[in-house]
């Protein structure tokens, strides 16, 4: 398909997620975090299938900088401070992201037509040849030679007929990937399947308490070293970045859900293989207008609009999570309490999503008592 900015300029960018330059370590110290105290509330009666309870709680949220952590990593931005304390009420959570199979039986029951699925009009894009108006998403392609990491142009494609059921193009397919996440889904598509399946998307605040899974201002959502004890730990990016995936954790792009060990509260993925969609606008400035009012947010939504700097025309909310790309070379926001960030109706072959559920009132009610 013949290059045209406009259609690339917006499918492209969600991916400021990855596309800055590191300027600055960032360490994830415990010495910046208090104490996480969990409810004490039991679950509210049966899990919904396929959900797990998560209690709540009190917890630091953020990631710290420049600080005395036992990890140095590098980060593509410091918009994870500062450290913050927030309270969140409980909620279910889907063990898992959001899979294949899952979303097919949604678009069956609903018809349901996803945005990498509709064909971009002239009102949409006003300048854009109308040979250049055509369904499709956004791909990593890799380049075939090392190329300097200061322009994501050159390992991320438009691809005309990409979408969920063809999630790198026309010429791939879901066979046999019934059990990995769905990806290339624009925030819209998320929220429309939440809706039906009588969920919603997590606000950011209830996916960071979830990840860490009742630690304390950890590096990672299962403690300080990346492996432990040699074991992979999530799906995350080997050898030389952008041209080879080395797959030495097992495998080269994305893996089926639950192939890396479930964090201390039973969610699996909560870092590595995909990105996921938070209900939160994105602000890079949200954490220390929070921090500026002292005491403690509670069950905080995100901020009443979007602002990017960087793009300040376009609609944004938060990513969390990090993918299969994410590596120590450039992006490193596997590191729990970092920051993601997507035009919203922008979709790519590594963001997805998960749901979550609140209790009903009386079952609040009755686990408050209890």
């Amino acid at each position: 398909m013949p290059y045209n900015k406009d259609i690339t300029m917006q499918r492209l960018a969600t991916l400021f997620v990855t596309a800055v330059l590191i300027y600055k370590p960032a360490f994830c110290g415990a010495a910046d975090f208090a104490a996480t105290v969990a409810n004490k509330n039991s679950p509210p009666g049966k899990a919904p299938e396929g959900m797990v309870w998560i209690r709540g709680g009190e917890f630091s949220m953020g990631a710290s900088t420049n600080g005395h952590g036992t990890d140095e990593m590098p980060m593509a931005s410091n918009d994870a401070g500062p450290i913050h304390r927030v309270r969140v009420d409980g909620f279910w959570m889907d063990a898992t992201a959001v899979t294949n199979e899952q979303f097919e039986k949604f678009v069956k029951a609903t018809g349901y037509i996803t945005i990498a699925e509709r064909t971009p009009t002239k009102e949409e894009f006003p300048t854009a040849p109308a040979e250049n108006l055509v369904a499709g998403s956004v791909v990593f392609a890799p380049p075939d030679h090392e190329v300097p990491l200061n322009n994501h142009y050159q390992w991320w494609n438009y691809v005309k007929g990409a979408n969920w059921h063809h999630p790198l193009g026309p010429q791939s397919d879901l066979k046999g990937k019934e059990k990995y996440p769905v990806v290339q889904i624009a925030c819209p598509d998320a929220e429309a399947y939440a809706k039906w399946a009588g969920k919603r998307l997590p606000t950011e605040a209830e996916f960071e308490f979830a990840a860490r899974g009742g630690l304390t201002g950890k590096t990672y959502v299962w403690g300080d070293e990346f492996r432990p004890g040699g074991k992979w730990m999530a799906n995350t990016w080997q050898g030389k970045f952008p041209v080879k995936d080395g797959s030495e954790d097992g495998f080269a792009g994305i893996a089926p859900v639950k192939s890396f060990p479930a964090n201390g509260y039973g969610l699996y993925d909560m870092a590595g293989n995909i990105w996921e969609w938070c209900s939160d606008w994105y602000r890079p400035d949200y954490y220390k207008t929070l921090a500026e009012k002292d005491g403690i947010a509670k069950n905080p939504h995100g901020p009443d609009s979007p602002l990017d700097p960087a793009e300040p025309n376009e609609k944004k909310r938060v990513h969390r999570g990090g993918s299969f790309l994410c590596n120590d070379q450039y992006c490193s926001r596997y590191i729990v309490g970092t920051r993601g960030k997507g035009e919203i109706n922008t979709g790519t072959n590594h963001l997805g999503f998960r749901c979550v559920k609140s209790p009903e009132r009386s079952e609040k009610r009755t686990s408050q008592a209890e």
